[in-house]
């Protein structure tokens, strides 16, 4: 199986989304956990790393991407 590429500020979509109603999500911080704070109410949240790979579903926006196109 592939492994899913994402980097450091690019925009998320996940699985499930936020109880605010958004999926979106920025990578804000990487490591063993990775942070996300979500697009649309600008909150936080700490996953482990194998959990924020299976629930992520795509890269909506790269951060290397000027337009804002993935």
């Amino acid at each position: 199986m592939e492994r899913k590429v994402f980097n450091l500020g690019d925009i998320v979509q996940m699985k499930k989304p936020h109880p605010c109603g958004s999926n979106e999500m920025e990578i804000i911080r990487m490591g063993m956990d990775i942070r996300i704070k979500c697009v649309g109410c600008k909150h936080s949240v700490l996953v482990p790393r194998a959990k924020f790979e299976k629930n992520f579903k795509k890269v909506l926006r790269s951060a290397e991407d000027p337009q804002g196109q993935a």
